[in-house]
């Protein structure tokens, strides 16, 4: 992949190859955190209990091999998948040879018989054990829900009807009713997993923050920009010297990885963006250096963690690909990285059935594929890149793909 006048098609063609198997497979499969969902746990309640459902989470999720048929664990549809999606075919319909509307219709219904019972809100598609508690399937949360809203925002933005802009503030509102706590001081942040969880997990809290921040901007309406701007503030003031934040202030959460500072640095850009503010350029700034100092490889691989190579892990691919190119004017030569992050995980993680591997070891590779963790995600960052290079390469270009990856809705 070393012809850069070619580029854009060889990214056209991969996605759509990966969007026609995620397509086949009705959006569903595996996920890392989907042990509990084993029948088996049914069947023996024994193993049902904390200790046990924490180490089958954990030894599945680091398996090299699949063992999932063995377990009974089927495979599901996840709304945060599914929203990924979505925003992968808005941002780039050229995916879809013909009918593009029907499938964003199609994936749109699917949010919708998604959602968790009662407000606009969504959870994930099976139970998952924290050290403290047990999230059951479905649980409505922040993480889950914000991507939702943000998807339907991407729809609204397109199409603009009132229904979608309507469905995107009952996500907000649940958020804001629910979720967004303070000590009516200093301290404010968003709940989760749950809402009865007060925690500082400074993702989440950016995550929300921006979402209300682009609510402002489609609504007018002030009740989202003042908690938005509180929490936003707090977890931007965590940001330590060097440009890093722990994941969260807990004792048990200080640990700095790529995707969730990624997640961090989108946010804050994109808070003012909405805003039309400069507020949060200086952490922005800092952040970055911090994450392109420590997170990439001279060779395109990226870290995991800040301190060590391994696992190269593909939402950290696709992380930093997103990350790169929505902070693409702040640093030159951003989409160039971009671009070598690409070709490393085509090198590495393809798989020529048409999807992407979970991780590489120091020895070996993990190739479970995975729906929402690995293979959304690179849908939306190869989206995201074509996007970009086609807005900038090949502004007029279109570019053809061998019918064998084309994904047909009409």
């Amino acid at each position: 992949m070393n012809d850069d006048h070619g580029f854009p098609a060889e990214v056209q063609t991969v996605a759509q190859k990966l969007l026609a198997y995620c397509h086949k497979n009705d959006w569903a499969g595996y996920d890392p955190y989907d042990a509990l969902n084993s029948r088996l746990l049914e069947a023996l309640p024994v193993l049902n209990s904390r200790l046990p459902r924490l180490v089958l989470t954990q030894v599945l999720k680091r398996s090299p091999i699949n063992v999932r048929d063995l377990l009974q664990i089927p495979r599901t549809q996840n709304p945060k998948a599914v929203a990924l999606f979505l925003a992968a075919l808005l941002r780039a319909p050229e995916l879809v040879s013909c009918g593009s509307e029907k499938l964003v219709d199609s994936l749109t219904a699917r949010l919708l018989a998604l959602k968790s019972p009662g407000n606009w809100c969504w959870g994930y598609s099976f139970p998952w054990q924290t050290r403290t508690i047990i999230v059951p399937r479905g649980a409505p949360n922040l993480v889950c829900t914000s991507f939702v809203t943000s998807a339907l925002l991407d729809l609204y933005e397109q199409r603009r009807d009132l229904r979608h802009l309507a469905m995107a503030v009952g996500g907000g509102d649940y958020i804001l009713n629910e979720l967004y706590w303070s000590d009516g001081k200093a301290l404010a942040g968003f709940s989760y997993p749950l809402p009865s969880v007060r925690n500082q997990i400074h993702n989440a809290n950016l995550l929300a923050a921006a979402l209300f921040c682009r609510l402002f901007k489609h609504t007018g309406e002030t009740r989202f920009l003042e908690p938005a701007l509180r929490v936003a503030r707090y977890s931007a003031a965590k940001q330590h010297a060097d440009g890093s934040w722990y994941y969260g202030e807990a004792p048990s959460q200080q640990w700095i990885d790529n995707f969730h500072t990624g997640y961090n640095l989108c946010a804050l850009r994109q808070i003012d963006q909405y805003l039309d503010s400069d507020e949060f350029a200086p952490p922005v700034l800092k952040g970055f250096a911090f994450y392109k100092n420590h997170f990439f490889r001279e060779d395109g691989a990226v870290r995991y963690f800040h301190n060590r190579t391994y696992p190269i892990d593909i939402h950290c691919v696709a992380q930093s690909i997103i990350t790169l190119l929505a902070l693409g004017n702040v640093e030159t030569g951003n989409v160039a990285l971009a671009r070598s992050v690409f070709r490393w995980a085509m090198k590495h993680m393809w798989n020529d059935e048409g999807f992407f591997a979970y991780r590489v070891l120091r020895v070996g590779t993990i190739w479970t594929s995975y729906m929402r963790w690995s293979q959304a995600w690179m849908l939306l960052a190869m989206a995201s890149l074509l996007s970009e290079l086609n807005a900038t390469v090949h502004p007029t270009q279109s570019h053809s793909v061998p019918a064998s990856v084309e994904v047909r809705a009409c």
